[in-house]
């Protein structure tokens, strides 16, 4: 129920100080929703498109199959919680793929040759329905929630910490877009290859829970310490590139329940939160080098 309360913050319009691009001049990005998505662009990601648009990208929602002749119509592709039509509204599993075989074959082949995805897959059922696409690319999703053991509200990643990582993305294109701190609500907890390099990283505070239904926590559901899981983190495919994230509302600003409760990057935690989604798609866009 409040999952069908939240809704997009229109409103959220943090500053941008150095935009990548003149307005409606900047490459082409998609957001998919074309595998029941429970973020579109015009809906729970409304604030995540408006902040790409202010910054000059071109969004666009993205519907039906992934096709060649599509994908290359685009730079970056946003995939953020997809769903097998079996779990719409049925947040229990079985969980299969969003994907067919060979969508996920296609999407590959496109990031190979030099595309940029973008894949989001926050708690069960969206990580069981992205693994196999993940897999692909050698991340090893665990369909669970990644919860903080000691408190309550966000998890926070930061680098006196040393759960956030301080790489070419959170750095930035210069010392002003350099983030120290991420809030992170909730999520799943993910592996990743050798090849890649984490961002945010969980700590021995959060327990990976493997329940069969979404938010249901009985006494005898799977569960395990989840340090050294990431939630984020990013590497380079043959030609293109390609971040991971195991949690979506920290790219959203959105309200929820009757009180209209803030989360996502509106949330007073959260107040970098913008700057690392910037960040992220700069470096997709290779307006960030590799280091």
């Amino acid at each position: 129920a409040s999952y069908a309360q939240q809704i997009g913050d229109d409103y959220y319009k943090p500053f941008l100080k150095n935009k990548a691009y003149e307005t409606g001049q900047g490459p082409i990005i998609y957001i998919d929703e074309g595998h029941q998505n429970f973020h579109t662009k015009e809906g729970r990601y409304k604030a995540f498109s408006n902040l790409l648009e202010r910054d000059g990208y071109r969004v666009r929602s993205f519907t039906g199959p992934f096709t060649t002749n599509r994908l290359e119509s685009g730079d970056i592709m946003v995939i953020s919680n997809a769903l097998n039509v079996i779990n719409v509204g049925n947040w229990y599993l079985p969980n299969p793929s969003a994907f067919t075989k060979k969508e996920i074959s296609i999407i590959k082949q496109w990031v190979e040759n030099g595309g940029s995805l973008f894949l989001i897959a926050d708690h069960m059922p969206m990580a069981g329905a992205a693994e196999d696409l993940a897999r692909a690319f050698g991340f090893e999703m665990t369909n669970g929630f990644a919860m903080d053991t000691l408190q309550r509200g966000p998890s926070i990643f930061s680098l006196e910490s040393k759960t956030l990582r301080k790489n070419e993305i959170t750095m930035g294109r210069n010392s002003s877009e350099a983030v120290t701190e991420i809030a992170s609500f909730t999520g799943q907890a993910f592996t990743s290859p050798p090849e890649a390099e984490p961002i945010l990283i969980l700590d021995e505070k959060h327990a990976n829970m493997l329940p069969d239904t979404a938010w249901v926590f009985n006494g005898d559901i799977e569960k395990y310490n989840a340090k050294g899981y990431h939630q984020g983190a990013y590497r380079t495919f043959g030609k293109g590139r390609i971040v991971v994230f195991g949690e979506a509302a920290i790219f959203t600003s959105q309200l929820a329940g009757e009180n209209r409760v803030r989360f996502g990057m509106s949330h007073e935690s959260a107040s970098q939160n913008y700057q690392l989604l910037l960040n992220i798609v700069h470096w997709l866009d290779r307006r960030i080098p590799d280091q």
